[in-house]
């Protein structure tokens, strides 16, 4: 494996926080977490957390603790869980895993602060008041409005195509924009879509088949916390049917996929310990702007592009921030 990626900086940076605790601090804070994904597919991105935290001067199990909720990528679990984990002497509440947790959260409780990672503007969503005083805070990874020039850079490695499928969850809360981009771009592009939709194992087993059967050149997987969890079927499936595909985090690429164009939410999430570890020190969420990446990277397996018979221009790999050989 090949590193060629800058470090990923975050509007903002990280604040100064408050040295006087709140009164009556519990000897151990607790950290509600709340996670659309699962522990198995966000291990690393755990860790990055909670590395966040260490940073803020916090570690698990010594002078704070962390109650983990998570729904597998299943939507509609989420509010139950929030509802379970406010009933906690939190301190703070975390969510990450997309726009659905954040919103789970903000109806389970008035009182709790709350950070998040979404993958869309939070103000439009109802989240926060603005980005720079904005009540609840964290940090938009802006991973929705990434549609578009993912389709563009499948289109520079398979310019061949001319139909391409687009694997989209119609239960995700960003379904429609995600569409209506992807539609857009496809026009712009000269490209023909194939809309292809799945909330669950079979759906996605169905997805594919249909792309065989129809012989669509590639396919771009729109980003979702339910993809997430399902990362190494999707990898496995698009191998299985020989399509290039996109995806929209490192670790598709990384599991054996072809390419993904997004955050590195290992930064991501290490960024939102150190905010939740600035809280419990006292610090306001009014007072901590919303962040956003200022730079997002291309990842290309180039072991994956030679089985499936494809040539990555040079361009594309002097470009990529990290190429797997």
């Amino acid at each position: 494996m090949m590193r060629r990626r800058d470090f990923i900086t975050l509007l903002g940076g990280a604040a100064a926080w408050p040295v006087t605790a709140r009164a009556q601090q519990p000897a151990m804070p607790v950290v509600g977490y709340l996670s659309a994904r699962s522990p198995q597919d966000t291990a690393h991105l755990a860790e990055a957390f909670r590395r966040g935290l260490a940073e803020a001067g916090f570690v698990e199990g010594q002078n704070v603790l962390i109650e983990y909720r998570w729904a597998f990528g299943q939507h509609d679990r989420l509010p139950g869980l929030a509802a379970d984990l406010v009933r906690n002497p939190l301190t703070v509440l975390v969510t990450t895993g997309g726009e659905v947790a954040a919103l789970a959260a903000k109806a389970a409780t008035s009182t709790i602060p709350i950070a998040f990672i979404v993958g869309t503007d939070p103000v439009k969503l109802g989240l926060a008041a603005s980005y720079n005083r904005p009540g609840a805070t964290g940090i938009n990874i802006l991973t929705n409005s990434l549609e578009p020039k993912r389709l563009e850079l499948l289109r520079e490695l398979v310019p061949q195509a001319s139909a391409i499928g687009a694997l989209f969850d119609p239960s995700f809360l960003a379904y429609e924009d995600q569409f209506r981009d992807v539609r857009e771009a496809a026009r712009a592009l000269d490209l023909q879509v194939h809309e292809l939709r799945a909330s669950t194992d079979a759906e996605i087993d169905l997805a594919y088949e249909t792309v065989a059967r129809q012989r669509i050149a590639a396919v771009t997987v729109t980003a979702g916390p339910f993809f997430d969890t399902r990362r190494d079927r999707l990898v496995a499936l698009a191998a299985r049917h020989a399509v290039p595909t996109m995806y929209h985090f490192r670790e598709f690429p990384a599991a054996g996929g072809l390419m993904s164009y997004g955050v590195d939410n290992r930064v991501t999430y290490r960024q939102i310990g150190v905010y939740a570890g600035g809280i419990l020190k006292g610090a306001k969420p009014a007072e901590l702007p919303i962040l956003q990446p200022t730079k997002f990277e291309l990842v290309l397996n180039l072991k994956t592009a030679k089985a499936l018979g494809l040539k990555v221009p040079l361009t594309m790999q002097v470009a990529a921030d990290e190429v797997i050989e």
